[in-house]
């Protein structure tokens, strides 16, 4: 029998660190395979189906139900008659990360017009 994947929990020891401090716990879970997806496809904050959040991920109901379970777990997600949706938490998160998509957007682009071959001036 397949034991069922567990959510990482603050306190806990995750992949990469023992200390089980909540930033190590966060990035542990949106690390996972298809967790920011997920996250990405709920972010207009309309309610979605399993089927349609699989279609929109490309993923398959397996990994999909148990990183649902992950992030419902963790009160990122939840579910309603509608569909999956994005919390309160969730909604939070993804501001949260808006830095952090800034930053490898600038980046990216930094790296695109110096990819021939040249080291970045501070490193």
């Amino acid at each position: 029998m397949k034991s069922k994947a567990t959510a990482p929990r603050v306190g806990a020891a995750v992949r990469g660190s023992r200390s089980g401090r909540p930033i190590m716990v966060a990035l542990d879970l949106l690390g996972r395979r298809s967790a920011l997806r997920i996250l990405w496809e709920l972010r207009e904050g309309r309610p979605m189906t399993f089927r349609a959040l699989q279609e929109a991920a490309s993923t398959n109901p397996s990994l999909l139900n148990t990183r649902l379970g992950e992030l419902r777990d963790a009160r990122i997600v939840d579910h309603a008659g509608e569909g999956y949706f994005l919390t309160a938490t969730g909604l939070e998160l993804l501001e949260a990360l808006r830095p952090l998509a800034d930053w490898a957007d600038r980046w990216g682009a930094q790296r695109s017009a110096g990819s021939k071959g040249g080291r970045d001036a501070g490193a």
